[in-house]
């Protein structure tokens, strides 16, 4: 994964991440499945010219759903909790 591109998927924008976001400086992304905290950090600070404090990585396995018979799963996620060092900003509601 060479491209700071491919490494950040979209950033997830819920009630919960607007809530981390206001009291922490902290930012959430939806990442790749092969990416570590170290290239997770590279591609944020290159992409948004940010300073990155600290990473922490959720895997969000698959859940088991059913609609009447018909049984499924939902996809994987993984999730970068990216907080930033005081005096950066990254405005996610911009981006998209």
């Amino acid at each position: 994964m060479s491209n700071a591109r491919d490494i950040i998927i979209r950033p997830l924008v819920t009630e919960k991440t607007m809530i981390v976001n206001d009291s922490n400086n902290t930012v959430v992304f939806e990442v790749a499945k092969g990416t570590n905290k170290i290239q997770i950090k590279q591609a944020v600070e290159e992409i948004f010219k940010v300073k990155v404090d600290s990473v922490n990585v959720v895997n969000q396995k698959p859940k088991t759903k059913r609609m009447g018979r018909y049984e499924g799963k939902t996809n994987f996620v993984k999730k970068a909790y990216v907080t930033l060092k005081e005096g950066s900003k990254i405005d996610v509601l911009a981006d998209k």
